[in-house]
């Protein structure tokens, strides 16, 4: 029977087996034909050398996240040992976006997401488009807290279509800003992981950064600001056209929106969908697709997600 023998370097091993080694038998799930054996920094592994190969090389690539992202969970382990040979594989130059709050490293997770990063270097306007979970609007505020840090930007401007801005509205108590803040609630949580609590009020009371619904866009022209419009399905045509006319000088634009999840009514073209179909060869615009690889949130999102689509496919 071969062996190998792998040793975990400037890796704490409680951390990457995991509580109670669960990290290490999901692992095993995926080798069943192995016989794995781990004690302290050493992992040794019998069986098949073919079977072997293969498995030192994606367990390198596990210990390649752990050692950038410091963390690795159920999802990346699917991730890494399912994938092709050289998804995972990320350039080695990828560095963090932000310090967060409690000493969290926010970095891209993903390769997409990584691409997502390396889109908004090369383009002013960038589409991220994917389903629920795959980080498009934590990573891109987290490109803005960037820019603005670096006062590459003096204003982070983050825009939502109040699509139940209607009768449910109307009926939640308080003035404008206090229906709005709930339906806005998603970037507020984003931008707290990011930056002090009296740092983060101080910049919204000064307008540095701004988060309204898209109506309140129109007739501005948006300069030296990082621009989100998230959930950019729900917009429609000429919420759309308005919103992209906005952009002014030193201006970054990032969309992001999930176009299985359109909650315009019947019959109305998504704007989200329409815009990426016109401005697709646009130069200057990029359009990177986020997919089911690229859930960072629960594992089970990603079971919930295919099971919908099970269904949806067959209508």
């Amino acid at each position: 029977m071969n062996e190998r023998i792998i040793e975990l370097h400037d890796i704490a091993p409680k951390d990457f087996w995991g509580a109670q080694d669960s990290h290490l038998e999901t692992i095993k799930k995926y080798y069943p034909k192995l016989k794995i054996v781990a004690r302290g920094t050493t992992l040794k592994a019998f069986g098949e050398k073919e079977i072997l190969d293969e498995f030192e090389t994606r367990f390198k690539r596990l210990m390649l996240h752990f050692t950038r992202y410091n963390t690795i969970d159920d999802n990346v382990i699917e991730r890494v040992i399912q994938s092709d040979s050289q998804v995972e594989q990320m350039d080695p130059s990828d560095k963090i976006l932000v310090h967060g709050i409690g000493g969290k490293l926010i970095k891209a997770m993903t390769p997409n997401q990584q691409k997502l990063v390396d889109y908004m270097a090369k383009n002013d306007m960038v589409f991220a488009i994917g389903p629920a979970g795959t980080g498009k609007t934590y990573t891109g505020v987290a490109l803005a807290v960037k820019a603005l840090k670096e006062k590459q930007v003096k204003r982070i401007i983050l825009t939502r279509p109040a699509v139940e801005a209607g009768e449910n509205l109307g009926f939640l108590p308080g003035d404008m800003k206090e229906k709005l803040d709930p339906y806005m609630q998603p970037l507020y949580d984003a931008l707290r992981d990011m930056l002090p609590p009296q740092t983060l009020e101080d910049y919204i009371l000064k307008g540095i950064i701004q988060i309204a619904p898209l109506a309140f866009m129109r007739g501005r022209t948006l300069d030296h600001a990082f621009v989100i419009l998230d959930e950019a399905q729900n917009t429609t045509h000429s919420q759309m056209k308005m919103f992209l006319t906005r952009m002014g000088k030193n201006a970054k634009f990032m969309i992001t929106g999930d176009p299985g999840q359109v909650d315009l009514p019947r019959r109305t073209i998504s704007g989200l969908k329409e815009a990426i179909l016109i401005l697709k060869d646009v130069e200057g615009v990029g359009i990177i697709y986020l997919d089911d690889k690229d859930i960072v949130r629960h594992r089970l999102v990603k079971k919930i997600i295919d099971a919908y689509k099970s269904i949806e496919n067959n209508d």
